[in-house]
């Protein structure tokens, strides 16, 4: 949480299956921050979610898609940049091209 891009902490944040740790939940809710995620498979201890929060993870698919569409751009895969800025320019590019094709049909 400390290597964040935006200022402010989240008031939730959005995770799968593999957040499903007593202790994450726990240090995140210290820090004021809810966490959503489903329960795994097998959990003993009974389920603290209800179903209202489950409906945002639902969209997390948005999320997932984005990503897929980043990586179709090579050099956003491979980190080929040695500086930072560089690397994060390029991503920042992808995105730009992302956001313009969905807009402009390109």
């Amino acid at each position: 949480m400390e290597d964040r891009f935006v200022k402010e902490l989240p008031e939730k944040l959005i995770g799968d299956k593999a957040y499903d740790n007593d202790a994450l939940d726990k240090r995140l809710a210290e820090q004021g921050v809810e966490l959503i995620a489903p329960h795994r498979r097998g959990r003993v201890r009974k389920p603290t979610q209800d179903q209202r929060k489950l409906r945002r993870y639902q969209r997390r698919w948005k999320v997932e898609r984005f990503f897929a569409w980043l990586f179709n751009y090579r050099r956003c895969i491979v980190r080929h940049e040695n500086k930072a800025q560089n690397f994060k320019a390029i991503i920042l590019f992808a995105c730009i091209m992302i956001f313009l094709k969905s807009f402009f049909h390109l």
